[in-house]
Order: structure tokens, then sequence, then C-alpha cells
């Protein structure tokens, strides 16, 4: 019996319900059809870009970047579209005879396509806000960084030994004034877009580095990651460090550490790599702290241990042939931080640093690799003295205020930096020929 009671109590429940007050159906009848209209304008608000919305073409985002946005929004537009339809069909019918059964049907597809509706417009705020920086006092330091990134990836791609498909679209730099470097690889997804595939590499820039270009070690950096997944070394290099260390007799703890801290690694001795030994004192502008913060060792840390990531940068400049440059850096490492000792981690890290550093060099800068056409990181990204004599000579020409010539946008940053350290202009003067000269090149 209590059986047969409970389906007729859902059958009450499933028997629409006609209101009976006509001056409530006609409201609800109005309001039904203005929800499907809120959607439908919704969804066309959400709209591809287009390319002249976001001010000079010189300094706005390229084609290939709108398009690659537009195309990861097709795929969220493409469900909205078909919720929107379902909103529009269910609000005719409510308005028709808005009883309880076609109110409640109008609710539900109201809620699935507001559902689409916040993840679409999520990724389309996202991408607004970036592109609309092109349009600020902003835009020619963002440029400058865009064009430095450029240029590391056409270097690296032509240092390798074979045909690799060339990435699309290039990096985008942005200004993030609340929170340090940062990147997001092409390919992998990301919450900030609805967990869908990031379509090119994001560069986080603080206002603070964009304001002191002779600290743009980190645009290097940043690109950096993005070129040891591009380049098919993300598996690679840190096999190649376990082994090495392995190799080396260092306990396993210690090696998981090594390997742990492998991408950022990376960036640092091919951020080097690109734009040679004036990059080590942009490290240290961020690594050169209070002995506390220099030497702590975090146990689930990405980054080594800032006392270390100066060593790995000296160990690599002086294989790259700058010996008295590296003794000079390594000199004023030790009169920072005359005592070395690394607060919470295993005693063996530091007592095997001295075999480590140069072995985690080696495995990434100085060994083949298949992805590379079995070329090491630093023929590809191939670095001699002849390069710093270009930074050096289009240090002059900037602080003169002339065209640095032919130089690569990677070593204008050594060049303003150098510039800097040897006074040949104040700061200001050499802020504003850095970036004229990059803005130039982007038109």
């Amino acid at each position: 019996m209590a059986a047969v009671a409970e389906l007729r109590s859902a059958a009450v429940r499933a028997r629409p319900t006609r209101l009976p007050d006509r001056g409530t159906e006609r409201l609800l009848a109005d309001w039904a059809r203005t929800q499907a209209t809120n959607v439908e304008r919704h969804l066309g608000a959400l709209r591809p870009f287009s390319w002249a919305e976001f001010g000079d073409p010189a300094t706005g985002p390229s084609r290939a970047h709108l398009v690659a946005v537009n195309e990861t929004m097709s795929g969220l537009r493409e469900p909205l579209y078909d919720a929107t339809r379902a909103v529009r069909r269910a609000a005719e019918a409510a308005a028709a005879q808005p009883d309880s059964r076609r109110l409640q049907a109008l609710l539900v597809a109201k809620s699935r396509s507001q559902r689409w509706v916040r993840d679409t417009e999520r990724l389309w705020d996202f991408y607004l806000e970036l592109f609309n920086q092109r349009q600020s006092t902003f835009a020619p330091w963002l440029v400058a960084a865009d064009r430095i990134a450029l240029d590391c990836y056409q270097y690296a791609y032509l240092g390798i030994g074979r045909w690799r498909s060339i990435p699309t679209p290039p990096p985008f730099c942005y200004l993030e004034p609340s929170h340090g470097p940062a990147t997001s690889r092409r390919g992998i997804p990301l919450q900030r877009l609805s967990n869908r595939l990031n379509p090119f590499p994001l560069i986080q820039l603080p206002f603070h580095r964009l304001v002191n270009p002779w600290t743009l070690g980190a645009v290097l950096h940043e690109v950096s990651h993005n070129l040891q997944n591009d380049l098919g070394l993300a598996k690679a290099i840190p096999m190649q460090v376990a082994a090495r260390l392995t190799e080396l007799g260092l306990p396993p703890a210690v090696v998981s550490i090594w390997v742990r801290w492998n991408r950022e690694t990376f960036a640092d001795l091919a951020g080097l790599l690109l734009g040679g030994p004036l990059i080590v004192g942009s490290l240290f502008d961020v690594i050169a702290r209070d002995q506390r913060q220099t030497m702590k060792f975090r146990r689930s840390a990405v980054h080594p241990v800032p006392y270390l990531r100066g060593k790995l940068s000296i160990e690599l400049l002086a294989r790259m042939g700058f010996a008295k440059r590296a003794e000079q850096y390594a000199g004023a490492w030790r009169a920072m931080y005359p005592r070395a000792e690394l607060p919470g981690a295993p005693r063996e890290l530091l007592a095997g640093a001295s075999r480590a550093i140069p072995a985690v060099v080696d495995a990434m800068c100085f060994t083949s690799y298949p992805s590379l056409g079995n070329r090491s990181l630093s023929q590809v990204l191939r670095f001699e003295s002849k390069e710093q004599r270009m930074i050096e000579e289009a240090a002059g020409r900037l602080a003169d205020g002339v065209s640095p010539g032919v130089v690569p946008e990677r070593f204008l940053i050594g060049a303003v930096r150098y510039a800097l350290e040897q006074r040949m202009a104040p700061p200001r003067r050499l802020v504003r020929f850095f970036m004229e000269e990059l803005g130039r090149r982007a038109r």
C-alpha cells in the first residue's frame, strides 16, 4: 500500500499545474521570453575577436594569436549555441502555456545555458584583458618582451640539427603587477581557460621587470620553459639528470630533489645560453636575498635553493668559455654568502653539490639529444666571446641613442645591462632607447 501511495504522490507532483490568474500567466509568459533573449544576447556578445579592435596592429595581438583564441572559444560557443536554442524552445513553450512542468523545463534549460555562459565568458574575459593591455601605455614594453621571446624561438629552431615543425603562435607577454614572472606552456589545460588547452605560450611579467629592462633575463628564463617542451626535452632532461647523478653514487633522495628541480634549472641554464654572461647578473637580482631566504630549502619546491641556482649558472658560464667572468661572479657569491648551509635539507644535498652541479650542467647543456638533431643544447644555443663583443658594442650604441644595428633582440637585455653597469648613460635614457629600438622592430 505504501508503494501505491508513493506512486500516486509522484503522479501528483508531475502533473502540470496551470495558474488561474490571467495576469500572472501574462507576467510569466513575458518573463519566459526574456530569459531566452538574455541568453541569446549573451551568446552574441561573446563573439570571436577581430584583428581591428585592439588598436595599432603593430602592438596588438597577431592574427595567429587571434585565430588560436577564437578556435579555442569555438569549442565552448558550439555547446553554448545549442543550449541557447534549447532555452528559446523551452521559453516559447512556457510562454504559450505557463504551467509548472513547462516552467521547470525552462529553468533547467536556463541553468544549463548559464553554466556554458560562465565558462565561455571566463575564457573570453581573460583574453580580452590581455589583448586590451596592448592599447595601453604598456604596449611598447610588452611588444619589446614579445620580440625578445620570438627571437629566442627563432634562434633555437635554426640551431637544431634536424627539421622540427615550427610551433605557432609565438609567445605572448602580458603584465601581471601583483605576481612574479611566470609562464603557461602551450598545450596544457588551464583553469582560467575553463580547463581548455592553452593555445600558445603566455609569459607573465611584473611591472618592476618591465621598467628595469636589464632584469628581463626573466623573459629568457620563461621562454626556456616553453622551449624545453617544444624541443622535445621535457622527459629526456630529467631522465639524463637522474642517470648522471645516480652514476655519481648520490643517494636516491638527493637525486630525486635534483630531478624535481630540472625544469627551473633548465630555464636558468638555457636563458644564460640565450643571453650570455650578463644574464647571471639578472639572475642575481632575483635570488640574492638575505642569508635565510637564499639558503632556505623547501622540500616540495620546484626551484633549486637560490644559493645553488647561483652556483649552477656560474658553472655553466665557465663551461661556455667565460672563465674570468665566472670567477668574478663566484667571488661575488662567496662574498655575499661566506658560510654555506641549507637548513632543513638532507645533509648529502650540500655535501654532494660540488659533484652534482657539474654533472647537472653537463647533462642539460653538453649532452646530445635526438630531438635536437643529436646536438647538445650548448650547440643549439651557441654563445661565444664574439657574441659578447656584439653585446658590448650594442651597449655603446644604446647609450648614444643610435640604432644598435643587426644585434639579435635577446642580446639587447645584456646590452642595456652592460651600459647600466658601466654607467654609459642614465637609466632613464637607456630604458627609452631600449624600448624605442624593440618597438621600431615590431613595425
